[in-house]
């Protein structure tokens, strides 16, 4: 591995780590699109627009995740009181109690690195070049 080049390691950390997550959120009920959904609505409701454009998801995409959520109870939608057209989404006490529970799995699952800061920077370096071609 040490000879591999940089795309090869992250996409298999990537992987790694995405299986690991899964497991993890399937032992909550959640998936990982769940899960953003609930993290993005820790600041208060949102459209499902606004959901998607901030999760960098097709508005179609997010309706299904909401769907999911709203049958098991996560999330709610209400009509914008200001726009009889909108509706918002927001967590249920359920919802919150899931995120509560969810929020924390990073650090049991994953151990402490010595450069987290750094590996942090780059990862957001990579996501935003790359989203900057697609999004």
């Amino acid at each position: 591995m040490a000879q591999w080049p940089n795309g090869r390691l992250l996409s298999t950390a990537a992987r790694l780590v995405e299986h690991a997550w899964v497991q993890a959120l399937d032992s909550l009920g959640l998936t990982h699109a769940g899960l953003i959904v609930l993290h993005l609505l820790a600041g208060g409701a949102l459209s499902q627009t606004e959901l998607a454009k901030q999760a960098r998801v097709q508005t179609q995409t997010m309706s299904r995740t909401l769907d999911r959520l709203e049958r098991e109870g996560l999330i709610v939608r209400i009509r914008d009181e200001h726009d009889a057209r909108r509706h918002v989404v927001t967590r249920t006490d359920a919802g919150v109690e899931v995120w509560q529970q969810a929020r924390h799995l990073e650090s049991d699952i994953f151990p402490p690195l010595e450069n987290a800061d750094e590996l942090r920077a780059a990862l957001l370096q990579i996501i935003a070049a790359s989203s900057a071609k697609r999004w």
